[in-house]
């Protein structure tokens, strides 16, 4: 039996999938063996030695000690893709929403008394400060071409604009299904140079914190929009404030509300809403839930931000599975001890991801607890779990 610590709002199409027999759900996380989360922070939380599994319904992980994880040979799950067309789709209309002075115009029309006799002339005359720009012919940026910087930049396309994009990391599936209309810069500076809007999907991790600052506003032209339904680090808000007084920027639109945005009538702040739709909740919360029980009972691993991709098909012969430090020989020592017990390997995967390596094994026989011991004892192994047979 494995005990599920739930950790915020998770939707319940997908906790409907853990077999009860199998699972249960926890309050306790000092008894969890899989936490599922969504934005809850664990840095600075304690995590019990008996968590063999984290996953996140959604796809940043910052609030996540991955490192931490890695070095223990907890396996970290998250789900790209799975709220991209949500994040898609308020991208898009954050364009229309800048391009249009709509969030200006309700106010417009909400300030007025609606028992004032000449209410239609007021309207009709306050609407000349609102006019608006169209949208095809415009050149948008994107920056990060991952499942949702691909979905945007396909769907402005469609809609008649000129797409660039940058992502120096680009997978080759995300790289097929970038329409050929969209074209892939060199630099971060040719993304501000040639845009009338710029919106960023990437993670927050070292290298992209502060990536949008006053060097690269600087180089748009003036009444530009910016858009981050990503992360709040990745932009520096000082520096956005000091574009939107410039008139370099003419609207910033963002999931991230603060007090030096909040204050600044040309800031769109939305309260995080860039997966909240029912569906990418859903698709969320199947895609980990999914993924986490693949892991626990067949010790394979999808979408894993620290783990390597590791997938290899179970028949009926007993499993165990080693992450271990990437270094030589590691797989030679685990058969080994394998061959000294008299097992035979049936079948055998071995992965790496930088320092982290992954091995799905096989055999023709239980495992005994002796010789899980002994590859434990192997300097470099992190972790070992005996699956036994199916």
């Amino acid at each position: 039996m494995y005990d599920v610590h739930v950790k915020n709002n998770i939707a319940q199409v997908g906790l409907d999938r853990l077999k009860f027999e199998n699972y249960q759900i926890t309050e306790n996380l000092n008894k969890a063996s899989v936490i599922i989360l969504r934005s809850y922070n664990l840095h600075g939380i304690e995590i019990p030695e008996t968590v063999e599994v984290i996953g996140r319904a959604g796809a940043g992980v910052n609030n996540i000690p991955v490192e931490k994880m890695s070095e223990r040979g907890v396996p970290v799950f998250n789900t790209p893709g799975a709220n991209a067309n949500a994040v898609k789709e308020l991208t898009i209309a954050a364009l229309l929403i800048a391009a249009r002075n709509i969030c200006d115009a309700r106010d417009y029309v909400q300030s007025l008394d609606a028992n004032e006799n000449n209410l239609k002339k007021l309207i009709e005359n306050g609407k000349k400060q609102f006019a608006g720009i169209e949208l095809p012919g415009r050149t948008l940026g994107v920056i990060g071409l991952g499942s949702i910087g691909v979905n945007v930049a396909n769907a402005a396309l469609a809609l008649g604009m000129k797409v660039i994009g940058f992502d120096p990391k680009v997978t080759v599936e995300n790289a097929w299904k970038l329409s050929s209309g969209v074209q892939q810069v060199e630099s971060l500076k040719e993304i501000f140079e040639i845009s009338d809007a710029v919106t960023v999907h990437v993670p927050l991790v070292e290298e992209t914190e502060n990536l949008i600052d006053i060097n690269n506003l600087d180089l748009l032209k003036k009444n530009s929009v910016l858009i981050n339904f990503s992360r709040e680090g990745i932009v520096n808000s000082k520096d956005v404030v000091r574009a939107l007084n410039n008139n370099i920027l003419k609207n910033y639109v963002c999931d991230f509300p603060e007090p030096i945005l909040m204050e600044n009538k040309k800031v769109i702040a939305l309260p995080h809403l860039g997966a909240s739709t029912f569906e990418a909740e859903e698709n969320c919360a199947i895609m980990v839930i999914e993924n986490i029980k693949d892991y626990i009972e067949n010790g394979n691993i999808n979408f894993s931000v620290n783990f390597p991709d590791a997938v290899m098909s179970r028949k009926k012969a007993s499993r165990i599975t080693i992450a271990n430090k990437n270094i030589p020989n590691m797989v030679g020592q685990i058969t080994t001890y394998l061959a000294s017990a008299k097992l035979n390997i049936e079948d055998l995967l071995n992965k790496s991801n930088g320092n982290l390596a992954y091995t799905i094994i096989d055999l023709d026989k239980n495992v005994s607890d002796e010789v899980i011991n002994q590859i434990n004892s192997i300097e470099g192994v992190i972790k070992v779990r005996n699956l036994g047979k199916r």
